[in-house]
């Protein structure tokens, strides 16, 4: 189970704790909204991955937070790329399909976690808080990766960064072209 393990990582998010603008309550509220914006990308990302293959997509998350690149929260990472104002009318903006960083969070399909996976994804946010919250620090495998995509698709991004390591069906790729 993914609460028993015992990782060694070096991952963190900037320590908002460390703001004197913050109260504890506005803390504790950003890391569980990034806790939980980390838990979506895992679990719509890497769900059918070993364990490995979860941590590199927490690893790529996370070091595109702290590359000036990419926006400096999890949230903001997940849920980069354009949108548009809802055909609702409503005022909301909604991601424009197949256009994000992350393609489960613009590709139309419905992001609710089935009841069949509830205790699975409450095994994720329980590791994804330790993460956030600084409990728990783990060791980037992908070795600052990036970006990544299956094995079944090349894109055209892909021969201009470098590759680091490949994980079931993903591989990994950081900016620096060697």
């Amino acid at each position: 189970m993914i609460q028993n393990l015992i990782l060694a990582l070096s991952l963190t998010i900037p320590n908002v704790s460390a703001d004197a603008s913050l109260t504890q309550g506005q803390t504790d509220t950003f890391y569980q909204v990034e806790s939980m914006c980390l838990a979506e990308n895992v679990y719509h990302e890497a769900r059918n991955q070993p364990l490995a293959g979860q941590l590199a997509v927490i690893a790529v998350t996370m070091n595109r937070v702290v590359d000036s690149r990419y926006p400096n929260t999890v949230c903001g990472v997940v849920k980069q790329g354009p949108s548009r104002p809802s055909w609702k009318g409503t005022g909301e903006m909604i991601p424009v399909r197949n256009k994000c960083q992350f393609s489960w969070y613009c590709d139309g399909k419905s992001d609710v976690i089935h009841d069949a996976n509830k205790d699975y994804f409450g095994e994720l946010l329980l590791l994804t808080n330790d993460i956030i919250d600084g409990t728990m620090t783990v060791i980037d495998i992908t070795e600052g990766a990036t970006h990544y995509h299956a094995d079944y698709v090349m894109p055209s991004w892909a021969k201009t960064k470098t590759k680091t390591i490949e994980i079931e069906d993903h591989i990994f790729y950081r900016w620096e072209k060697k």
